[in-house]
């Protein structure tokens, strides 16, 4: 299903003994669109810390009241590696973290599309002669939901509008859509681009570059939910791009 992430922002999450906090954004893979992790804030039971949270445990979604099911206790998130002390999130942060939680990482996955195998950052410093230099940190391609939220649009005949919010696919937890409304529509007036139809993303410049023309994504199909089938073929159709669900 699509989701809008506006609706799961502030939902709860529930594990096997009490609710750890509430979602505050998502990290992200700039580079696949595939959200990492959740952010979530754990509330008085934990001094208002912060932890991540991977989607691969999240067990159901109850809209009704606003919570999601996830496969962990409170005393496993307690004991897990503080996020605070590690920002922005690095590789060495991660490789913790799944260790923790005997979790398989994302990235030693051969198809799961990052590009890269398992980080050399598992050797120490001390393993390297003086003459030589150790690595660099491997680039994680982790960005920020609330990062990302207000960057322009630039279309290549000007600027039109901001990213307002993602739309998630709950199945396999990529980013399908970014939600646009160019400024001089109405409030309720949104469009959607799909993150392969952008040229990239400028993080200096705050700006998502588009080789489109403006109007191209002006006259797009009206955005509401809930998102059917029949207005992504129109919306492709529009773009005249090909479907996602049909790539093999």
């Amino acid at each position: 299903m699509l989701r809008n992430f506006q609706n799961l922002h502030g939902c709860s999450l529930a594990a096997s003994d009490g609710e750890i906090g509430k979602v505050q954004e998502i990290y992200f893979d700039d580079q696949h669109w595939k959200v990492r992790y959740f952010v979530v804030t754990t509330g008085s039971w934990l001094t208002g810390r912060e932890v991540l949270i991977a989607p691969s445990v999240i067990e159901g979604i109850d809209e009704t009241h606003r919570s999601l099911a996830v496969h962990l206790s409170q005393e496993e998130v307690r004991h897990s590696p503080p996020v605070e002390a590690d920002k922005p999130v690095s590789r060495q942060y991660e490789e913790q973290m799944y260790k923790y939680y005997g979790w398989d990482p994302y990235w030693s996955i051969a198809d799961s599309g990052i590009g890269f195998g398992i980080s050399p950052m598992g050797v120490g410093a001390a393993a390297y002669p003086e003459n030589i230099t150790p690595p660099p940190p491997i680039t994680t391609h982790l960005r920020s939901s609330d990062e990302l939220k207000g960057y322009r649009i630039h279309a290549n005949d000007g600027e039109l509008g901001k990213v307002e919010d993602f739309i998630i696919d709950d199945k396999t937890w990529h980013i399908r859509y970014l939600v646009i409304r160019p400024g001089h529509w109405p409030t309720q007036r949104h469009v959607l681009l799909a993150p392969e139809w952008i040229e990239g993303v400028s993080y200096e410049g705050a700006e998502v570059v588009v080789n489109l023309p403006s109007s191209r994504i002006e006259d797009a199909p009206e955005f509401n939910l809930p998102i059917t089938r029949e207005y992504e073929d129109r919306l492709h159709a529009h773009y005249e791009r090909p479907a996602y669900w049909l790539r093999r």
